[in-house]
């Protein structure tokens, strides 16, 4: 495992001192990573500044390029980075292949966005003043600050940066220091694909000592946040100094609405694979179950079979299908949170605690929860693990304005046998991201983001790329 810094093309020891690794699943230390400090972040921002302009004035072929060499790295390491991840992480190893392919496959979608360009520069403007002309010119922001979680280490660090350097920025990456082993390994896939020095740089290390130096940055453009509420209301804060351009994907408490209608077994599968993928350890988790009154029981009763034969355990064990919490604080608030859940007055329909024969590292029973009051905490904050909160609704009316009473609006899931009525409620929907009788599938060429406190912008597709640009318009008389 990597565990120095990548600053301007090297590997450097930080001045930060270092940061333990840990194996979510026995709770044991591992490894160890260099933590950048103020100084580090000085030097990183200083070295993108450099390579900036050079950067900025390549072809978007050019820079494509660059993007599939990491993209065919990515693909030739994924099974051994899989593993780093299970391993750091805790999630099956499974989940963890899905990640990787994911990584490899959003570097090479932003090399094909690179790639046109080329053709979208100086585009014509159509003006009603025929004694002018106008051409459209879509360039790099500037030196972005990039800032990512734990939950899917790798993934997000590949959604902002590949779209960053297809569109000509520099970037400084601030993976999680709880995961930052698996990102760092992007410094070395870039030195590889021999990427000019000071284009990308990685710093771990805790927030006060990167994280808030970074955004403060006075050459800092562009900020990219992908994490809690609080945090990002730090970043949003952080870039209105020098009216930083920010980007912020933040939490989310998605529901699932279930009618009457649907297959049973079906939308059983979907609410467990939307709240006990990766632990629940995701801002698109369906905490909120609503599911039509006439079959909420036979649903739950499903529900609680597969969440009972979940098999809890290293995620490298083969047979594991679901693994830990990835750090002991989120264990223990996840924990907390089923606690206080109960005591405003929820039931427990099962798990709601450590297994027992998983005491070592930090694992927490898949839970499901009925009658959480609709203004708890438990109804209405993220909890950031494998929780369900289950309500029944009365009509189709009902089922949206539960849905829509969020102060988020990341993602939902329909689950209904009638295609008008999906459609209905889709529309109706206030959020980003609908899927109808499907898992979650993220698609790179679709947007992710989401409505309210689930932040601010679009990440993937065109809106991605679009995110780390700026416009400019040339206008021009015309020549007879």
């Amino acid at each position: 495992m990597r565990d120095q810094l990548f600053i301007n093309g090297r590997w450097t020891a930080g001045t930060g001192g270092t940061l333990p690794v840990c194996d979510p699943a026995t709770g044991q230390i591992i490894h160890h990573v260099a933590a950048g400090g103020p100084e580090d972040v000085e030097a990183a921002v200083s070295a993108a500044a450099a390579a900036f302009p050079p950067w900025s004035r390549t072809s978007g072929a050019e820079r494509a390029g660059f993007l599939d060499a990491i993209a065919e790295g990515l693909r030739a390491k994924a099974e051994e980075l899989a593993r780093l991840s299970s391993r750091i992480n805790g999630k099956p190893l499974a989940e963890a292949r899905v990640d990787l392919a994911d990584s490899a496959t959003t570097f090479a979608y932003y090399a094909g966005l690179a790639r046109k360009l080329d053709d979208q520069r100086n585009a014509p403007v159509d003006l009603a003043d025929p004694a002018f002309d106008a051409t459209l010119r879509r360039e790099p922001v500037g030196v972005a600050a990039l800032i990512t979680p734990w939950n899917f280490p790798l993934v997000t660090s590949a959604w902002k940066v590949a779209p960053a350097l297809a569109a000509g920025c520099a970037v400084v990456l601030k993976p999680s220091e709880i995961t930052a082993p698996l990102d760092l390994e992007l410094g070395a896939l870039a030195q590889e694909a021999g990427l000019p020095p000071g284009v990308l740089n990685i710093l771990p290390g805790a927030g006060d000592s990167v994280g808030t130096p970074l955004c403060a940055h006075p050459k800092i453009a562009k900020i990219s946040f992908t994490g809690s509420n609080a945090v990002g209301e730090r970043v949003m804060a952080a870039a209105a100094r020098g009216t930083k351009r920010v980007s912020l994907e933040l939490g989310g408490k998605s529901a699932i609405l279930v009618f009457a209608d649907a297959d049973l077994d079906h939308a059983a599968e979907l609410a467990a694979s939307g709240i006990f993928t990766n632990a629940g350890q995701m801002c698109s988790a369906t905490g909120r179950l609503l599911v039509e009154a006439s079959v909420m029981r036979p649903l739950l009763d499903r529900l609680t079979a597969l969440a009972r034969g979940l098999r809890l355990g290293p995620g490298l064990e083969p047979d594991t299908t679901m693994g830990p919490l990835t750090t002991r604080a989120q264990r223990d608030k996840v924990l907390s949170a089923i606690r206080q859940g109960v005591a405003d007055g929820a039931t427990i329909v099962t798990g709601g605690g450590v297994p027992a024969d998983r005491a070592e590292g930090w694992f927490v029973e898949p839970t499901i929860l009925t009658g959480a009051p609709f203004d708890s905490a438990l109804w209405r904050e993220e909890i950031f693990g494998p929780v369900l909160c289950v309500q029944p609704f009365a009509d189709e009316e009902e089922a949206v304005r539960l849905a829509n009473d969020s102060d988020f609006g990341l993602v939902a899931t329909v689950v209904t046998g009638d295609d008008a009525r999906a459609e209905r409620v889709a529309a109706a929907l206030e959020v980003g991201v609908v899927w109808i009788d499907c898992p979650q599938m993220v698609f790179v060429e679709a947007s992710w983001g989401g409505w309210r406190r689930s932040g601010v912008g679009r990440e993937l597709g065109p809106w991605g790329l679009a995110a780390f640009q700026e416009i400019k318009h040339v206008v021009r008389p015309r020549r007879v």
